[in-house]
């Protein structure tokens, strides 16, 4: 019986698991064989990116290091760590502080991923410069909103090198700052694992070793679970799972709607960077469907994973193709990682996408530095503003565009708060209701490193929602000539060429002051 038996009934299924077993496939994944998605064996982004598989394994010999950090924050007293990153270097993090939470005598953790002016502002008015560390994490080494922030505090620490830790590949541009400044430490990644297979790697374990986790007990989750795999494709209950999305995915059950208790309702978002980044390429993909609000009826687009935390309630809606995954405590995440993290990869063979690369990304960077070599003049260019006759109309226009089996992806460039949380959760609601399509939402910059990928190489299926302001109150980039907002406002200025490049049907709109209220008046 397949592993998965309510997600295991699409067509291609039971082809792709007798597939897997006659090639042995997955006794191949497990020994990191490239030739499992292509033959050849110099496709890049593929042989060197398979170190993910075995990070319980090769990590344990480290975990000694990274946990004497954790031990140094406390007995330094350090109230905060500021983790600054984007992409799989923030999402982990963010992941294990809101499953976790500090131990006690272990700083808080703080996720700093937005170049907004007003969000480096909160976390900044947030915290004592005296007793904070901070974590600069980016994989290239070469992140722009990851070295803006990090300019931007040793400004404010006055050149402290001691408060600061550099996470990064081996031979990175990061790594020559960190030694050049001082910092308390440079800790090297393994660079054979892409960013977002990276949780299990010091971009997650380094801030779980400041929050006080035993690393050791995480990564047993891992490998305890990679254990039970290796029996027959269907039955696996890490394989056997990806092969079930691949095959919904083929069929056009390509929402991979994310449900969670109350005390996991941080991992969707670290798993909708891995799945739209990884298998939303070459007009292909799934979509993934994070934090939505309950609606009363689903389209026939939708498959579902709910993740339960012990005997937390968790409403599964019925009729849909879709599993129940329960973690017995928060030391299972990192289980369910490696789960999510091979599903998603069996899934890119079972679909023919490479799950390792991301090659529509670079171009909205690319543009992004077009307009700010231009100028902050070429970036405020005019937009309508929500709230206007014409605004509503332009919204009513673009939403009416939506059909049966697309999505709507909002996109807010934005300072993050609870009060936008909670308007574009009913706008959401009431979108989804009245056309019966999935909803997506993000935070820009952030989503370009997580679902921007998707949006710009997967089929044509979005419509996407672009919400911008100009902030007043800009806030300088130390060391540089630009601001905070100009970034912001070059990012959105080029991911919508982007996606106007992709033949995507979107729509920008300016935001007064924040207030996206006008959304909910004119979808009622």
């Amino acid at each position: 019986m397949a592993a998965y038996p309510e997600l295991s009934n699409a067509p291609d299924f039971d082809t792709s698991a007798i597939r897997w077993d006659v090639e042995a496939n997955v006794e191949r994944l497990w020994h990191a064989d490239p030739t499992v998605w292509y033959d050849d064996r110099v496709v890049p982004e593929l042989a060197d990116r398979l170190g993910w598989l075995h990070l319980h394994e090769t990590m344990r010999p480290r975990l000694d290091e990274l946990t004497a950090l954790g031990r140094a924050a406390k007995d330094e007293a350090v109230v905060d760590v500021v983790v600054c990153g984007m992409g799989g270097s923030s999402l982990a993090p963010e992941t294990f502080s809101e499953v976790f939470g500090s131990q006690p005598g272990y700083p808080t953790v703080e996720i700093l991923d937005s170049t907004h002016p007003d969000a480096v502002r909160s976390i900044t008015e947030k915290i004592d410069a005296e007793s904070s560390w901070f974590v600069i994490s980016s994989k290239s080494g070469t992140t722009l909103e990851t070295l803006s922030f990090m300019r931007h505090f040793w400004e404010m620490t006055g050149g402290n090198g001691s408060r600061f830790i550099a996470v990064t590949d081996p031979g990175t541009p990061l790594v020559d700052l960190g030694e050049e400044r001082g910092f308390r430490q440079v800790v090297l990644a393994p660079p054979d694992v892409g960013g977002r297979y990276s949780a299990l790697t010091p971009f997650g374990l380094v801030p779980a070793a400041l929050m006080g986790i035993d690393l050791n007990k995480l990564l047993d989750s891992a490998a305890e679970l990679a254990d039970t795999s290796g029996r027959r494709a269907a039955d696996d209950p890490l394989v056997g799972l990806g092969l079930a999305w691949g095959a919904q995915g083929r069929r056009g059950t390509d929402k991979l709607t994310l449900r969670t208790s109350p005390g996991l309702s941080a991992f969707p978002a670290w798993m909708e960077q891995l799945v739209a980044e990884s298998l939303g390429k070459d007009g292909l993909g799934i979509v993934p469907v994070a934090n939505e609000p309950d609606l009363e009826v689903y389209g026939q687009d939708r498959m579902f994973v709910g993740y339960r935390l012990g005997d937390e309630e968790l409403d599964m809606p019925v009729g849909y193709p879709g599993t129940v995954l329960t973690l017995s405590s928060p030391y299972d995440l990192a289980g369910e990682m490696l789960r999510a993290e091979v599903a998603t990869a069996v899934a890119g063979e079972v679909m023919g996408i490479h799950p390792f690369n991301q090659p529509d990304v670079e171009l909205a960077k690319e543009l992004a530095r077009e307009f700010m070599e231009r100028g902050p003049e070429e970036v405020a260019t005019e937009k309508v503003t929500l709230g206007t006759q014409e605004a509503s109309e332009q919204l009513i226009r673009i939403l009416d565009r939506l059909k049966p089996g697309d999505y709507l992806a909002v996109q807010a460039y934005l300072a993050p708060s609870p009060e936008i949380d909670g308007v574009v959760a009913e706008f959401r609601r009431i979108v989804g209701e009245k056309y019966g399509v999935a909803t997506t939402f993000g935070y820009g910059p952030r989503f370009l490193h997580s679902t921007g990928q998707l949006h710009k190489g997967g089929r044509n299926n979005g419509v996407f929602l672009q919400l911008v302001d100009f902030p007043s109150d800009d806030l300088p980039v130390p060391e540089t000539d630009t601001t905070f907002g100009q970034i912001i406002g070059a990012q959105a200025a080029g991911d919508l060429e982007a996606l106007q490049k992709r033949d995507r049907r979107v729509l920008a709109l300016g935001v007064d002051a924040g207030d996206l209220t006008p959304l909910i008046g004119v979808t009622k």
